[in-house]
């Protein structure tokens, strides 16, 4: 039986406390549900260390921690509260190697989700963490991503910042490229926005349009695909970059990016620019495979 996304992270967190004595924190690590089905059943003697409900405070602690050569994992269990989180790592952790020669390595679980849950806790929130020198941003939507990204951060000295998503926590199989020789437009999708694009390319495909769909794992630093720009530069009609967050941060400047070297047209999609609801007509939700196929045929006619 296939092992899911949320079962690989559960075996990992459980490796990291037994095994390797390192330490989780969070709020309401232990509470119902253990932070999605995510974390094993073990509690503070164990190392799982619950945090008081100031959210900013809670970082602070944990680069103390960090300081220590604790290795910890840090878990903000909505990528929204990170308004909150961030302050201590990203003004403490990320400069302390560069400014006082000394490691500050956090890995922060920083978890998604979209879909009535207000104006704060929802959506991707890498953006806050991205200009900030000193850190590395990866987001993993597969088993076999999440375990090599547990294993770059326990080889490494620098604070990680995981952008997870709960959509992808059943998640059992591999994303794999989608590349045409002869494509119409490709796809870059970043964070859960990866899922939507996979069926995206399969229904333009049966409309008979090719759409390549080159997968992004790493955020910062970017890692592009081996040929990404000789693939985009064959896209007849260029590329979108897709994200769940707003567009104004990531995918704008990873556009940039694609547009100095390779002179094609580059759109992007994410999250609309309005704050998001408590309901069903006032979320504010990432880009859909029918909202994608809607701008790509848009783009083509």
């Amino acid at each position: 039986m296939a092992i899911t996304l949320r079962e690989t992270i559960k075996s990992i967190v459980n490796q990291h406390l037994t095994s390797k004595k390192g330490k989780v924190f969070g709020q309401c690590l232990t509470a119902v549900g253990w932070v999605g089905g995510t974390l094993p059943e073990l509690y503070e003697d164990d190392g799982m260390v619950e945090l008081s409900m100031a959210d900013v405070a809670g970082g602070a602690i944990v680069v103390g921690a960090a300081l220590a050569n604790s290795k910890p994992i840090y878990v903000v269990r909505y990528q929204g509260f990170q308004w909150y989180n961030c302050v201590s790592i990203v003004n403490y952790a990320a400069k302390s190697k560069e400014l006082w020669k000394r490691s500050c390595p956090i890995m922060v679980r920083s978890i998604a989700m979209d879909g009535s849950i207000g104006p704060v806790a929802g959506s991707s929130q890498h953006s806050l963490y991205y200009k900030m020198p000193g850190l590395k941003i990866i987001s993993p939507m597969t088993p076999n991503e999440y375990l090599y990204a547990y294993n770059q951060y326990l080889n490494d000295d620098e604070p990680y910042y995981f952008s997870e998503h709960r959509k992808s926590y059943d998640n059992t199989e591999d994303l794999n490229n989608i590349i045409y020789e002869d494509a119409d437009i490709t796809l870059i999708p970043f964070s859960v926005t990866r899922f939507a694009a996979q069926k995206a390319s399969e229904i333009l495909l049966q409309k008979g349009i090719k759409c390549n769909v080159l997968h992004q794992l790493w955020i910062k630093p970017l890692k592009f695909n081996d040929n990404f720009y000789e693939i985009v530069n064959k896209s007849k009609y260029g590329c979108i970059v897709l994200d769940d967050d707003y567009t104004s941060g990531i995918s704008e400047s990873v556009a940039y990016k694609i547009i100095k070297v390779t002179n094609k047209n580059v759109e992007c999609m994410g999250l609309k620019d309005k704050t998001a609801g408590f309901s069903f007509e006032t979320d504010n939700l990432p880009p859909t495979e029918n909202e994608i196929v809607e701008k790509v045929i848009k783009l083509i006619s």
